[in-house]
């Protein structure tokens, strides 16, 4: 006979709860992990269509063709600048912590190019933009902005020219062209776009954050921060520049009184420079470049304090001695903060050929202008309907399409390809 004590049979208890206890835990724990997979799964699934939709119209049909969306390119971080190397479909794209990338917009291969200069991606720094020379078949040359931090731990908005090994994946050969000064601490405001148009590189710096409204640098030409500069290629100051006879302005010098330029292009048919600049709170403007003008900030400017709300300096319209925006979106409008820009000029959208497109960043759209002289009308948006921040666009003269670096569900660039209507 198998006699069972009191503290064996409290011990077995124990034991037993201790056991269902764990066996419980494990089961809830099983069912918890085995939701969420499935939650998992079905957010990758939707993502995953979100973000690999091929062939989805983003807009009416422009004459016999619509313009369709494709991924080019996922998780390569912040893309923040895209430029074609001429007469191919070669895309070189920037991203902001220093990685420079080769991608075969046919093929869809991506590579990374070494030897890019080491830059300091905090704040609203990295690497920036990027421009191919249009005699890129003879010199191979590639110009690069980016911020830097000296020797004394301040910073400023550099541009770098090196010579791309496409065989190599290489930048070789390169060398510092101009560094702002002065080198400051401040995180923000960098700009920057670059630009070569007739030989000679335009270059825009922004203001790095200044707050002194009464005493701004954008405002001050003996610094370069706040302006637009203008080089020749190989980073020296052309005879030509409008103060080089001015011994109160910098020689490099172009314009001045901006505050935050992120887009820069040329107008096909005209020549002219035009820019999309940030505002304060709002203010943000469109405009086109004239030699040696001051364009206002913070003296005049649509656009009011963050703080305050109340105005910060004159209209624009009220003085003579500012240049005035064409395009601009005024304090309460909630604004725009536009980033990079190109005229589309290729034979895919005949009906789209002008007009001028600027990538939107808090506002997640791609803006779409059309142009008469000085004059812009805004028509309907493209990819207002993704949730990505727009930071550049550009146009493939290989395919007619317009490609489009993006922020968003880790898709980097996307492009917008025309296609033939299908007939019912």
């Amino acid at each position: 006979m198998c006699v069972v004590s009191p503290l064996d049979t409290r011990l077995a208890m124990e034991y037993a709860g201790w056991y269902m206890g764990v066996k419980g835990y494990v089961a809830i724990i099983l069912v918890l992990a085995t939701l969420g997979v499935v939650v998992w799964y079905a957010y990758s699934v939707t993502n995953d269509d979100d973000r690999r939709r091929v062939d989805m119209p983003v807009s009416q049909p422009v004459g016999d063709v619509e313009p369709v969306l494709e991924v080019v390119a996922e998780d390569l971080g912040l893309i923040w600048a895209l430029d074609f190397i001429p007469d191919t479909p070669t895309l070189l794209a920037t991203e902001n912590t220093g990685s420079l990338y080769l991608i075969d917009a046919e093929a869809g291969s991506i590579d990374e190019i070494s030897g890019v200069p080491t830059v300091d991606s905090a704040g609203q720094g990295g690497l920036l933009d990027v421009t191919v020379s249009p005699d890129f078949a003879d010199n191979s040359y590639v110009y690069l902005t980016y911020s830097a931090t000296n020797d004394s731990g301040v910073k400023s908005t550099h541009l770098a020219r090196g010579a791309l090994s496409t065989n190599e994946l290489r930048l070789e050969d390169v060398e510092v062209l101009y560094a702002a000064e002065p080198f400051v601490e401040s995180n923000s405001h960098f700009g920057s776009r670059v630009i070569i148009h007739d030989d000679y590189l335009y270059m825009t710096i922004g203001d790095r954050g200044d707050k002194n409204f009464n005493n701004h640098v954008s405002q001050d030409t003996s610094s370069v921060l706040g302006t637009t500069i203008r080089l020749t290629l190989d980073g020296e100051v052309p005879g030509d520049n409008p103060f080089v006879d001015d011994d109160d302005v910098l020689d490099e010098i172009y314009t001045y009184g901006h505050r935050n330029v992120q887009g820069m292009a040329i107008e096909p048919d005209t020549g002219r420079i035009w820019q999309s600049e940030h505002g304060e709170r709002d203010g943000d403007e469109i405009n086109i470049i004239q030699a040696g003008g001051n364009y206002g900030w913070p003296i005049a400017t649509y656009g009011c304090g963050y703080a305050t709300g109340r105005d910060i300096g004159d209209l624009p319209d009220e003085r003579d001695d500012t240049v005035n925006p064409i395009h601009y979106w005024e304090c309460g409008s909630g604004g725009f903060p536009p980033a990079g820009m190109t005229f589309y000029d290729a034979d895919g959208f005949v009906g789209w050929q002008g007009d001028l497109f600027i990538g939107g960043l808090a506002s997640e759209y791609l803006a779409h202008f059309r142009v008469d002289g000085d004059e812009v009308e805004e028509l309907e948006p493209l990819l207002a309907d993704e949730g990505w921040r727009v930071r550049d666009v550009t146009v493939g003269q290989h395919d007619g399409a317009l490609y489009v670096a993006v922020e968003g569900q880790r898709i980097s660039i996307v492009t917008i390809k025309p296609q033939p209507v299908e007939q019912d």
